[in-house]
């Protein structure tokens, strides 16, 4: 028989504390979305969706003709379909772990190693840091989406030292901190707001996440993507293993203003309906796919590299030679692209379509 090539995924959900509940979490509605069978629990935290094959989440194939049960056990047994540039550059592995978060506390103070200091954690700290990859990442908001990322400017920073110092509560600043400190009380983390310049991202707005770049999300949803790895130095807000002296070790310092973290992201030249986000490493790229209401038929073009398809709005037929049959989409839909493999959408939903799309552009 010939081999299925692209085909839908089942992904695992994370119950991280900070999620937001129920239905409430973007999560959970693409979950449910994705299959209306699928049970949510009002009172449950529905933090993460994790769409790719690392170990602590490796997604399931929803396909019965496709007898590997996981996608990365589907990989370990079609490496070819990475693309050969990829499957050479990352041994045989899927490079990025594409997720969505719906944040409604805040996560730690945190950065990621590089490629050598992850290694070196890993080998010396195995259960605190599981992985010998780095992790660099991207957050693309969904919904407005609050965040600390990277130094303040300098005369920021000592602006907030001669008049601050956590007792003016008065100014928006002052309702950050009254608000991180009813969520984490007494954490010495609540004052990163005064170091670390405070993002308020409109949905589609990106902020990248290099090596050793300070940053805390704070509320909202994103699409986030990343090197497969969940490599995590903390340092404040959370309960979880703190790290300080690695994390002050391994910090860029470099202060900069907030606008200058916002990623751009770049109309491509071939298809008006694709935003490219393409970050200085090699291991993800994500695409926006903005599909408008009066185009009923659509492809989503062949890349040289496997590639994750997130359905956020709208619904459509999909149809490629490598599914051997026809898939249904709608919101919520998660579908793996083998590389060099297109799929041409019949769009049935009136309003057009909203997708985004990880991939790795060598």
């Amino acid at each position: 028989m010939e081999e299925v090539r692209v085909f839908p995924l089942t992904c695992a959900v994370q119950n991280y504390a900070w999620g937001k509940l129920g239905l409430d979490s973007e999560v959970a509605k693409l979950v449910l979305g994705g299959d209306p069978a699928a049970m949510v629990e009002e009172g449950k935290p529905y933090a993460e969706l994790w769409m790719g094959a690392h170990p602590k989440g490796d997604a399931q194939i929803k396909d019965n003709r496709i007898a590997q049960t996981t996608l990365g056990e589907w990989i370990a047994h079609f490496p070819a379909c990475l693309g050969s540039k990829v499957k050479d550059t990352f041994q045989g592995q899927l490079p990025f772990l594409f997720k969505v978060l719906s944040v409604n506390t805040a996560l730690s103070i945190q950065a990621h190693p590089n490629r050598e200091l992850a290694a070196r954690l890993h080998a010396q700290f195995p259960e605190h840091y599981p992985d010998n990859n780095h992790k660099p990442e991207m957050a693309i908001a969904l919904t407005r989406f609050e965040g600390l990322c990277g130094f303040r400017p300098a005369e920021e920073i000592l602006g907030f030292l001669k008049c601050a110092a956590g007792k003016d509560t008065s100014s928006s600043i002052g309702d950050l901190l009254l608000r991180l400190h009813s969520q984490y009380p007494g954490d010495i983390g609540c004052f990163s707001i005064y170091f670390l310049n405070h993002m308020l991202l409109e949905p589609g707005q990106a902020m990248f996440l290099g090596a050793n770049e300070p940053h805390a999300y704070l509320y909202g949803d994103c699409v986030e993507c990343m090197a497969c790895s969940d490599n995590t130095v903390r340092a404040g807000l959370t309960p979880k293993y703190i790290d300080v002296n690695t994390l002050c070790e391994m910090l860029n310092y470099t202060p900069a203003p907030a606008s200058s973290k916002i990623f751009p992201c770049v109309q491509d030249a071939s298809d008006p309906c694709v935003s490219l986000y393409d970050p200085p490493v090699p291991d993800f790229s994500v695409m926006m796919i903005q599909v408008p209401p009066s185009v009923k038929q659509y492809t989503v073009a062949p890349v040289d590299s496997a590639s994750i398809l997130l359905v956020i709005e709208g619904d459509a037929m999909a149809t490629s030679v490598a599914a051997l049959s026809d898939i249904t989409l709608s919101r919520g839909t998660v579908l793996f692209v083998s590389a060099n493999e297109s799929v041409s959408l019949h769009v049935t939903c009136t309003s057009g379509m909203t997708m985004f799309r990880a991939c790795c552009l060598l």
